[in-house]
């Protein structure tokens, strides 16, 4: 029988992924819990007193776990600031629709308020009709900027500039593995930062869970007895991001430390990429921004707009295009508003609506909700 090797008192429970270390299942959730207090300390995540933050809830293990976290470590530690669940309404039947059950009994069960916002309401188009639209291939792309949007809207409408996410490391891990197989520099280097903004977003968003293993999330979400919903979206098989895991997976069974491994050379491609002078934070913004403008609808546009299914392709084509642009194009920015759905936009038309009007192609016009947050 192994001793836990913090209290040495208690018989170990639980293997650390990231030591090898035995602890007790006491000792487990004490030092979770303080690692992620670490991460929030050292990284200034909440650095006014009085704010409202934005909790980007699923009802999976992961917002869960954060929202549980954090609202133990804010009454331990006085952080002063108040959280809100933030929640969005994809139009999955049988995953989102059982999914926000749960955020919404975790919303009674921390005492938070609770905001949902849908992409039906939003975009008049739920990610069920996108599938049956385009098929399972590429509708990951659709998701991704509709989700953005929406917790931006749904922020703005909580007058909230603050939102946190529940990305684990292993999530981080993936991120950085599938821009590095892209070849998109600009994206690497942002995606391994805790904390990020865009000059075409008032909000701020940040990882408070960055450094802890997905594992321990399942292990803590266990030992407290946490509500969550475990179930797998139903089109996320097909995405990309399904082999960059495979790969993450295979990596860690060689080198547990593999997860964190990846994360911090993600942290140093930045740091060195911006001592060397090669790409400072505003030149990679301004590309990674320039990059929205391609796809937006901008003097470079290429995308099919007749023909939804070969759009996605098209996207990642012109993304992976402006990841190396050519030195005399221009990187200034002009933030102004879509001139379709009144949103934040750096182009004409903001992301959004290029899909929604790819999407409208074969149907009555449905246009993206007006701004009226």
């Amino acid at each position: 029988m192994h001793r836990c090797a913090i209290c040495q008192t208690n018989r170990a429970q639980v293997i650390r992924p990231k030591n090898g270390q035995k602890i007790c299942k006491g000792c487990f959730l004490e030092v979770f819990e303080l690692e992620v207090h670490t991460t929030i300390v050292e990284n200034n995540i909440f650095p006014n007193r009085g704010e409202r933050v934005a909790i980007g809830a699923s009802g999976g293990k992961d917002s869960t776990v954060l929202a549980a976290t954090l609202k133990a470590l804010n009454e331990r530690y006085d952080y002063g600031v108040e959280f809100v669940l933030l929640s969005i309404d994809e139009g999955i039947h049988g995953y989102r629709d059982d999914s926000l059950e749960t955020v919404k009994r975790n919303a009674v069960q921390y005492g938070m308020d609770l905001c949902i916002v849908g992409y039906d309401s939003l975009y008049g188009w739920t990610m069920d009709k996108v599938v049956e639209k385009v098929g399972r291939k590429g509708n990951c792309t659709y998701c991704g900027v509709f989700r953005r949007q929406a917790l931006d809207r749904g922020a703005k409408r909580l007058d909230i500039s603050h939102i946190l996410t529940g990305h684990n490391a292993d999530d981080i891990a993936e991120t950085v593995l599938m821009n590095f197989l892209r070849g998109d520099l600009p994206r690497l280097g942002r995606c391994a930062e805790i904390m990020t903004a865009s000059p075409t977003s008032p909000m701020r968003r940040s990882k408070p869970l960055k450094y802890a293993y997905e594992k321990e999330i399942v292990l803590y979400a266990h030992y407290r007895e946490l509500d969550y919903f475990s179930t797998e979206c139903v089109y996320s098989p097909e995405a990309f991001r399904g082999n960059a895991r495979s790969l993450l997976k295979e990596l860690e069974k060689i080198r547990p430390s593999s997860v964190l491994d990846i994360v911090r050379s993600g942290e140093q491609l930045v740091h060195d990429t911006i001592a060397t002078g090669k790409l400072d934070y505003e030149e990679r913004n301004g590309q990674d921004e320039k990059r929205g403008g391609l796809v937006n609808g901008g003097r470079n546009a290429a995308p099919d707009q007749t023909n939804p299914e070969s759009l996605p392709e098209t996207v990642h084509e012109i993304e992976n295009k402006a990841a190396h642009p050519s030195n005399d194009e221009p990187r200034v920015q002009t933030i102004g508003v879509c001139g379709k759905c009144g949103y934040m936009s750096s182009q004409p038309i903001c992301k959004a609506c290029v899909l929604v009007d790819s999407l409208n192609k074969t149907r009555a016009p449905v246009e993206v909700a007006l701004v009226r947050d």
